[in-house]
């Protein structure tokens, strides 16, 4: 390609550039790979001489003969091979041979020889929609020094090719980083040999199996070294693993604990499938045993007869070599010259040099953006030399760019700046390049990033059973199902919610703390909600809510929840008292503005903020009132669906009374007055916390310091039943607590959970208030399997971490035959059940990807499918439809009983000759003790608005059960049901009626008694729109 002749060209390119939005694609602009200049430096000089001018307004420091900025790598100097690099998720390796690279086969991967050098690029697609690199150069044991080095220069142009963004890892044999072993999980067990070399040769000799002795290291991640088939070679500190040809045996230590025996299983597991394809014996023998155990007998024959080990203590520090005080080195001219400063600071750094960060077990090399290509060459060979003088073969080295330090690397310095994410669009990438296509320049286009995923849908059924308590001083006082989903700020609440979950029932129990609620009160609301956890023997989720910080799972549960400001509980009145606080408590008589939110009507909140215009924001919808005096606020970037969550809002806010609509930009001078002054407000949309990539933490807590290691690439097999192990997602926080964990420790889950918000371990400037969940195992909920390709058979499993796997290993995953399903929890603190009660509460659930219900299923359909479908086959989670039968009294339901299929197919007949009837969900039978109920004779009533009357029809879960057994002293209604008085049907009634379904109270009203407290035929009320139903009921107390 020919690069422009004119300056101008490129100034004009880059200033079309910039005054077109691409500021941010400009900055990125050397992702944009594999563009060959042919006049590289005149073209980089105009390109940071251009951009300084436009975005600093001077003159770069640098001068046209000297390449440097942001553009200062040629692809010239980048090894062709590595121009279709990084395009895509996952792994890629190259082999060094006769001082080239040459990529090695996808079968191939996770073999090394010790003869060989390697480099190999991880790629990972982030949920942003960006890629992040990490590249390993691996150094077999036996490599030649021009091949080492070959790794490490081709590792450079690697990381120029994608743009600078890679971290770099020196990897020896032996001495391997745990990310780098996580890659090729359990293990990698490099062989002899190697490709020949134009400075060494060597020879890969087949050969038939040999017995072959494995030492293992490592809790997390295992390191696997083979050393010579010898009783010396064993110890009582580590696991070993003898490979003969028709068994295998694990010799565990006896200092070496449960996890790492499990995990030394898993290389087991590897070898035998390996080694053997699957079929030979697996043996496990204890340090110590005698010739009386039939496989220690036969291990110990193997090594010429048994004999004690000498007991020594371990005397190797993890492979590594010891720490020591960091050090700051400058490179100039791949010499290093030491920094002298007390306290290391991000200002220490400059972006036209390259440092090192001497840390004894770890060397980083820091590369300025401004660096030539040359110059971070020469750093990476000052840091194998740094290495060499202080002969520290265990010690890594670490390659970072400026701007992409990994969080370790940041640690170590003193308030180190916030790491703003450095990522371009597809769409701004796409158009720079059509750009210089234009312009004349040969440019291939960058591969596009992963797709942003959505975000992701609650993973929680809503058909459950949902009991609150507001918390009051040290005590709760349990709410009415009117009341429980109304808060206060000024309130703490505890919730337990039941529902139908993968394998039984599941509880879920939370703590919600208002904005303006007192510590007292909250820490009360812990200890009340760990009691409720603590008698559920910990079957059950804990969860710690913050308002403004509810996880996604929050809301669905509740469907329709208002928050006040103020509070009612006895804490926040006397802290207001006592620090001469005004009280702002709701007044349904004063002036209050609310902002209606939510994506639906099985999830919409009206939130009461500041009566000021500065509240406002257009992308939503706002109710103000000032006593009887209502309007509602239509932000101009609404949707039609906020407006009619408004309007169902109002119903609970303020019924019965008309509200004034008002449009953005046409609002009444009263409207304003009421909001005390015009100003300013945001058009923006309130943006939650957007989930990131999970991280998997191992945690060891004592003496109240808690301590942490990453879990990369992790695995559902990585969660040991001995260990408390933390997911971080950023937009919640996960604590998983096995069973085997001390009962002290497991008292302090929640407070382990805090201490890692503390600790912030990415440095993402995490808040305190997100949202954390104590998962205990065995009580796993899908909004935390999701993040594993889970296996409840694992999960069921007896034993501790290593039974359970030595299990595997020789039988297979096998579900626990006797595992009791999960019991129906039942509070003991009110003594109410927990079990959903769909009669007593229907509720919708939401959609969830792994779990599908139809909706709206006809009763003949129902009918159909009760008889036809194989209820075995069914989602565990949800009931068989069943249809209610309207049977004449003085037939019994037991007589002339047709067969199967005659009766689905009269259910059909059925349902196309008579008129439909609207149908209630009555499960339990009305209390014989209850006072009798009014009569009223049965007729058929039209079909009313399904979707928003009848909720049966938008769940299955809740489809009324056959009611066969109604006794002929019990009056029923037109639909078959029992008719009671209004008195016992009210809200705010001293007998009210229990087996109901409180969510359509009027329609156990009888025929007359509906006209004279509605004032019209419930055929007419059926008509009317739902919110208007709504508004009669809440003034007649049957909302």
């Amino acid at each position: 390609m020919q690069c422009c002749s004119k300056t101008e060209k490129h100034i004009s390119l880059l200033m079309f550039l910039f005054k077109n939005g691409f500021m941010r694609a400009c900055f990125e602009f050397e992702s944009l790979h594999y563009c060959k200049w042919d006049n590289r430096s005149s073209f980089y000089f105009l390109f940071q001489h251009t951009f300084s001018s436009l975005v600093k307004q001077k003159p770069p420091k640098t001068s046209p003969t000297k390449s440097r900025g942001t553009m200062a790598v040629s692809m010239k100097e980048v090894d062709p091979v590595f121009q279709a690099a990084g395009q895509k998720d996952g792994l890629e390796i190259w082999r060094i041979e006769k001082l080239q690279v040459v990529p090695v086969p996808k079968e191939s991967h996770g073999k090394f020889f010790t003869g060989d050098s390697y480099v190999i690029l991880k790629t990972t697609a982030l949920k942003n929609g960006s890629f992040r690199h990490d590249i390993h150069y691996w150094l077999g044991k036996n490599t030649s020094q021009d091949e080492a080095g070959t790794a490490a220069i081709k590792t450079v142009e690697l990381d120029a090719a994608l743009g600078g963004r890679a971290v770099q890892y020196r990897e020896v044999q032996g001495n391997e980083t745990e990310k780098f072993l996580s890659y090729f999980k359990p293990c990698i067990i490099p062989e002899e040999g190697g490709v020949a070399s134009g400075f060494r040769h060597t020879e890969v000799n087949e050969r038939e199996h040999q017995t072959r002795l494995f030492v293992c290291r490592g809790k997390h991640t295992v390191h696997v070294k083979e050393v010579p088939f010898a009783r010396s070679s064993l110890n009582h500190d580590d696991i070993f693993i003898l490979d003969t040809k028709s068994k295998i045996f694990q010799f565990n230590g006896s200092n070496s604990s449960i996890q790492e025996r499990a995990k030394a299983l898993e290389v087991v597991q590897y070898l035998k499938d390996t080694n053997h394809d699957g079929k030979c014996e697996v043996a496990a023998v204890e340090d110590g045993k005698l010739m009386a155990d039939a496989d220690a007998g036969e291990f110990w024959a193997l090594f010429g007869g048994f004999a004690p080990l000498p007991r020594k203590p371990f005397s190797e520090l993890n492979g590594k070599d010891s720490a020591s005080t960091s050090k700051l080195l400058c490179v100039n001219k791949g010499q290093t010259a030491p920094i002298d400063s007390e306290i290391l600071t991000r200002e220490l750094l400059d972006s036209t040099k390259c440092y090192l960060l001497d840390c004894g077990s770890e060397i980083y090399a820091w590369m300025g953006r401004e660096t030539t290509l040359e110059e971070r060459k020469r750093a990476g060979s000052a840091a194998e030399e740094l290495l060499r003088e202080g002969n520290r073969s265990r010690s890594h080295i670490i390659r970072l760019m400026e701007g992409f330090e990994t969080v370790i690397f940041r640690s170590k310095f003193d308030k180190w700046p916030k790491k703003a994410d450095a990522v371009v669009s597809d769409e701004s990438r796409g158009k720079v390049a059509a750009l210089l296509k234009r312009q004349g320049f040969n440019f291939k286009s960058p591969a596009k990033a992963a797709p942003v995923k959505q975000e992701p849908q609650p993973q929680i059924d809503c058909t459950g059973n949902l009991q609150v308590w507001r918390v009051n001083g040290s005590e709760k006082t349990f709410l009415s199902f009117s009341e429980q989903c109304k808060f206060y700020s000024g309130d703490c609440y505890i919730f337990q919610y039941t529902y139908p979950g993968e394998n039984g029932d599941e509880c879920l129990i939370g703590t919600w703390f208002g904005k303006k609620s007192v510590q007292e009160e909250r820490s009360a609301a812990t200890s009340l909600a760990d009691k409720m956890i603590e008698s559920l023997k910990f079957q059950a989720v804990l969860v710690r809510v913050y308002e403004g910080k509810e996880p996604i799972e929050f809301f669905p549960i509740f469907q329709n929840l208002v928050i006040y400001k103020g509070g009612t509980s006895t804490g926040y009145k006397k802290f207001i008292s006592e620090k001469g606080i005004e009280d702002d408590t709701y007044s349904e008589s004063g002036v209050a503005l609310f902002r209606v939110q939510g994506s639906g009507p099985e999830n919409m909140q009206a939130i009461q903020v500041d009566t000021a215009a500065s509240s406002l924001n257009s992308s939503y919808c706002y109710i103000l009132h000032d006593g009887d005096t209502v309007f509602t606020w239509i932000g101009n970037l609404s949707s039609s669906m906020d407006q009619e969550l408004a309007e169902r809002q109002l119903d609970v806010i303020k019924p019965n009374l008309q509200s004034r609509l008002l449009k953005e930009g046409s609002e009444y001078d009263q409207f304003w007055k009421l909001l005390g002054v015009k100003s300013e407000y945001s058009s923006q949309k309130i943006v939650r916390d957007q989930e990131s990539d999970p991280h998997l933490f191992a945690c060891t807590f004592s003496k109240g310091v808690l301590k942490v290691r990453e879990i990369f690439n992790f695995t559902q097999d990585d969660l040991m039943t001995e260990d408390i192990f933390i997911l971080d997602c950023r937009s919640c926080v996960f604590v998983w607590v096995g069973q085997r964990v001390d009962t002290k420790i497991r008292a302090q889950a929640l407070n382990i959970g805090e201490k890692f918000l503390e600790l912030d371990i990415l440095m993402e400037n995490v808040s305190r208030e997100t949202p954390l969940y104590v998962i205990t195992e065995g009580s796993e909920p899908q909004y935390f399997t999701r993040f594993f390709t889970w296996d409840f058979a694992k999960s069921a499993m007896h034993g501790n971490s290593f039974e359970r796997r030595l299990s595997i290993v020789k039988d297979g995953v096998k579900p626990r035959a006797d595992k009791p399903k999960r019991r129906p929890t039942t509070s003991a603190h009110t003594g109410r059940s927990s079990v959903p009660d769909k009669s007593q509460r229907s509720r919708s659930m939401s959609f969830s990807p792994d779990r599908v219900r139809v909706r709206g299923r006809s009763p003949a359909f129902n009918a159909l499918a009760a008889n036809f479908e194989n209820p075995n086959a069914r989602n565990l989670s949800t009931p068989p439809p069943v249809v209610r039968k309207q049977l004449p009294k003085s037939v019994s339901p037991d007589s002339s009983k047709p067969p199967p299929r005659t009766a689905s197919i009269a259910a059909i007949s059925a349902s196309l000759e008579r008129p439909k009837a609207t149908l209630i969900p009555k499960s339990i039978k009305a209390n014989p003790e209850a006072n009798k109920p009014q009569t009223e004779a049965s007729k058929p009533k039209p079909e009313t608005n399904a979707k928003e009357i009848n909720p049966t029809n938008d769940n299955p879960a809740a489809t009324p059960t056959v009611q066969e057994d109604v006794k002929e002293s019990q009056a029923e209604g037109e639909e078959g049901l029992l008719v009671y008085p209004y008195d016992r049907l009210r809200t705010s009634s001293t007998n009210p009626a229990t087996d109901i379904d409180v969510t359509r109270r009027e329609t156990y009203l009888s025929s007359t008694e509906f006209r004279e407290r509605f004032g019209m035929t419930k055929e007419a009320f059926a008509k009317l729109p739902k919110w208007k139903q709504n508004r009669l009921k809440i003034a007649l107390q049957l909302f």
